[in-house]
């Protein structure tokens, strides 16, 4: 067994952080629902495995791996972004921030901030596909890539970028927070439909080089060139691959979504045709 599959690397800026963001999260819900108004208890509990994963990947045996083997990174990225990201969307964080805060900061701060222009820039559907093919294609096919991991600062502000778009690529899709540009269903099978070929077509460059895309992976101990590049061939499987497992799912959950939503619409119009049946005066009659 490698060492790094034992090895646990625990950054304090990373385990206070998660651990006070997620003590920040678990007080307001409590303090909702003592008044009738928290989120159900599902979106608490994506919210916290979402934390979970980020911790795994940044601080757990994958982190240790992810500075010998290129394939173990990738699953590093793959984790922030398509498994971590959208479960801390799912939490819905900003709809409970908006419901914990009092009226005052809610009315001043926080309502002025979603509304403002530069939120509606980001959330702008075509911005937020955009920005995460743009960070994970400048970040694998540049210097970039080796640049961060032989930096630590400069590999922490990666990860930022990762998740932080990641995040944003997700909120439209799966978020009930409010956001300035709702999109509708269609639209959102359409925004995950678009998705996969740039993410497949980036792991399938990585995949089909013949030649080392990050000489640093040859220099680790008990590395050669042929070792590096097969587990180079693996990363790019893992990225070619690894999105399609995820993205078929949210497609999935958002056809699922959209016909609860259906059925219940279907419903109200029901129940609104009887109201409206019942008031009829008695003795009306319909002439033909």
């Amino acid at each position: 067994m490698d060492a790094w599959m034992t090895s646990w690397r625990l950054d304090p800026l990373v385990v206070v952080g998660l651990f006070g963001i997620g003590l920040v999260y678990v007080e307001a819900t409590r303090r909702l629902k003592r008044i009738g108004a928290g989120l159900p208890r599902s979106r608490e509990r994506c919210f916290l495995a979402g934390l979970v994963v980020v911790f795994l990947a940044l601080d757990g045996p994958v982190d240790a791996g992810a500075s010998a083997l290129l394939s173990v990174h990738m699953f590093q990225h793959m984790l922030l972004t398509m498994i971590a990201a959208p479960l801390v969307v799912l939490g819905a964080p900003v709809t409970l921030t908006l419901r914990a805060s009092s009226p005052a900061t809610r009315t001043r701060i926080l309502l002025p901030v979603l509304n403002s222009r530069l939120v509606r820039i980001a959330a702008n559907p075509l911005v937020t596909w955009s920005l995460l093919f743009v960070v994970l294609w400048a970040t694998h096919l540049t210097s970039l890539y080796e640049a961060a991991i032989q930096n630590r600062g400069l590999h922490a502000l990666e990860h930022l970028a990762y998740l932080g778009s990641a995040v944003l690529f997700w909120w439209p899709v799966v978020g009930l927070d409010p956001i300035p540009a709702r999109i509708s269903h269609p639209a959102r099978i359409l925004y995950l439909f678009l998705a996969m070929p740039p993410m497949a077509f980036l792991g399938l460059a990585i995949y089909s080089s013949d030649h080392l895309l990050y000489t640093y992976y040859a220099t680790v101990p008990g590395a050669t060139i042929t070792s590096a590049l097969a587990d180079q061939h693996l990363a790019g499987a893992l990225m070619w691959e690894g999105g399609m497992f995820v993205v078929v799912p949210a497609l999935a959950f958002v056809l699922l979504d959209w016909m609860r939503r259906e059925e219940r619409a279907a419903d109200r119009a029901d129940e609104r045709a009887a109201r409206a049946g019942r008031r009829q005066e008695p003795g009306t009659s319909v002439n033909v």
